[in-house]
């Protein structure tokens, strides 16, 4: 489940920045990829779907959000962590 997560949100992530999955790295930023803020809430958008979650994020003030977007890394953490807490 857990390297399914990370494909699923590094898939997520290239659609938005029209990449490759390849492309993506744990360690970049949405910024290094491109994504702008409107690309952002797209892929929130489109992560609440995949995994029928609710993301803490409010696009109006990024950085007051319980959902870490500093990293890829961060955002797989993040959604982890919303899906064990979903299923637990």
């Amino acid at each position: 489940m857990s390297q399914d997560i990370k494909d699923k949100i590094i898939a997520i992530i290239a659609e938005q920045a029209v990449l490759e999955p390849s492309d993506v790295t744990m360690e970049q930023t949405l910024d290094d990829l491109g994504i702008d803020s409107m690309g952002l809430v797209e892929c929130i958008f489109a992560i609440e779907e995949a995994f029928d979650i609710q993301v803490p994020f409010n696009a109006n003030e990024p950085q007051k959000s319980e959902f870490d977007i500093s990293s890829v890394a961060a955002i797989v953490e993040a959604v982890r962590a919303l899906v064990t807490r979903q299923n637990a």
